[in-house]
């Protein structure tokens, strides 16, 4: 318990939050430290929700509960709670342990595999992500899997492939760019002693060309000032005269920052909330590289389509 901050919610005159409750055991999941505040006003009830589920289920909840509002739990605390659930939980993906927990997805997979090396479990093959979904730990198999559906449904769209597949959109167009090319679903590894590419010291290109498959388009970077590009966009009215269309605009400027700007949010964000800007900052940029590759493979088969029509 922390005395100061019973204090603090005693003094208050405003109706706090209700406090989750497990209705089975009548414990308190979140929000002890309003129940002792209430009782120290002399008051006789609080609202209460209450939650109806396995005591593993509730833990879960009470860690979520704390991470998202609670007072700060500790690192080890918080890396006790991932290893709890990773074991009521295995299921759960590391994105999704670490945003219950507050910790980084790296910090949880390293949790993961010193557990499994301890208690020799097996490792599930599949895992429940953020959005709900259950996606398969082999890509292999989801790829093959992708591949049938492009062959068998050629109208279907790249997240509808993505969700009967088990894998990301941006995989479903990589191996529609491989069925393309004449090339399997799957990827070979490539040899270790291969030499790296020449890059001529082109850093952000010698990552476009190790990373895209062979015969695909490369995304290309912006390399102009990201206001020159916005004042363009903004000025068209396919875009400016839809909701959809409004609502990417002011994505693109909110992320349209100089790198002064940059540099004052990085000093902005204290040391306890690093992780979880560094986990969330990498989420980001992962959904708007997902965007960026099903949007390339629109306007590529949009080209194709006009050249061949």
């Amino acid at each position: 318990m922390d005395d100061e901050h019973l204090a603090r919610l005693a003094e208050l005159d405003a109706p706090l939050p209700p406090i989750l409750v497990d209705r089975n055991t009548m414990r308190v999941i979140d929000g002890t430290h309003r129940l002792l505040a209430a009782r120290a006003k002399g008051q006789s009830v609080i609202a209460v929700e209450f939650f109806d589920g396995s005591s593993a289920d509730a833990f879960l909840r009470a860690v979520e509960a704390n991470t998202a509002h609670g007072l700060p739990l500790s690192l080890a605390d918080r890396r006790a709670a991932a290893e709890r659930i990773m074991t009521t939980h295995p299921h759960l993906s590391d994105r999704g342990i670490a945003r219950s927990t507050g910790l980084g997805a790296k910090a949880v997979a390293g949790i993961r595999r010193r557990l499994a090396e301890t208690t020799g479990q097996p490792q599930i093959q599949a895992r429940l992500g953020r959005d709900g979904k259950l996606r398969s730990l082999n890509s292999a198999a989801g790829r093959r899997r992708a591949a049938e559906l492009l062959a068998e449904r050629p109208e279907a769209s790249l997240r509808e492939v993505a969700r009967l597949a088990g894998i990301s959109p941006a995989t479903v167009s990589d191996v529609r760019r491989r069925l393309a090319a004449g090339e399997p679903p799957t990827p070979e590894p490539a040899p270790a002693d291969r030499p790296a590419p020449d890059t001529g010291g082109n850093g952000p290109d010698l990552v476009q060309r190790r990373l895209r498959p062979h015969g695909a388009r490369r995304i290309r970077l912006v390399q102009t000032d990201p206001n020159v590009v916005l004042v363009k966009l903004v000025r068209d009215p396919s875009l400016r005269h839809k909701e959809e269309g409004r609502h990417l605009l002011r994505l693109l400027q909110w992320n349209a920052l100089d790198s002064r700007e940059w540099s004052e949010l990085i000093a902005a964000v204290p040391a306890h909330c690093g992780e979880l800007v560094i986990d969330l900052a990498r989420q980001c940029a992962e959904t708007w590289l997902e965007f960026a590759q099903e949007l390339d493979a629109r306007v590529h088969t949009a080209e194709q389509e006009a050249a061949t029509g």
